[in-house]
């Protein structure tokens, strides 16, 4: 189901066109002809492959102000790609997946990455409640809630996949 939202005609600035195409697509991965949502989560997964952060308040700050830059650069993506929710507009995935493994602890961290590569991506292809719901939210708060859902999920099943001793 597209949710369809109130088209802003104002044009963008040069200077909001050029960071929007560099952060709502993720440094381009939004740019891949097939998948770019999946594409989008990739950039993440692979940073914190090579850096292995600490997943504590400060990595979920960093989360929050991907998400609120998110909001303002997806909102922008409607306006320069003239749709909602266009499909170059990617930031969302790196915000979720950012929420999917905050604070999972891992006896193996690149097991832990890699998991939550997938299992961010089923729950944000399937969008359980209230993730489709959200994206009825204007413009980038819609564009960006569905995936901080399917993070929220993802995170939960991952702490439990941890404490089985799965990862």
């Amino acid at each position: 189901m597209t949710i369809r939202r109130a088209h802003d005609p104002r044009p963008l600035t040069p200077a909001q066109a050029w960071i929007t195409r560099i952060a709502a697509t993720a440094l381009g991965f939004g740019y891949l002809p097939v998948a770019p949502g999946t594409a989008g989560t990739v950039l993440p997964c692979a940073v914190m492959l090579v850096w292995q952060p600490e997943r504590s308040w400060a990595f979920l700050a960093v989360a929050l102000v991907v998400f609120l830059v998110g909001v303002v650069v997806a909102s922008w993506g409607e306006r320069l790609w003239q749709g909602s929710d266009p499909g170059h507009v990617c930031i969302d995935e790196v915000a979720g997946y950012m929420v999917s493994v905050a604070f999972v602890p891992a006896a193996n961290e690149v097991a832990l990455l890699v998991v939550a590569f997938f299992v961010f991506r089923v729950f944000d292809i399937l969008k359980p409640p209230p993730g489709r719901i959200s994206e009825r939210l204007p413009h980038g708060w819609g564009i960006m809630a569905d995936d901080v859902v399917a993070g929220l999920y993802s995170n939960l099943v991952l702490h439990l996949m941890g404490h089985v001793g799965w990862l």
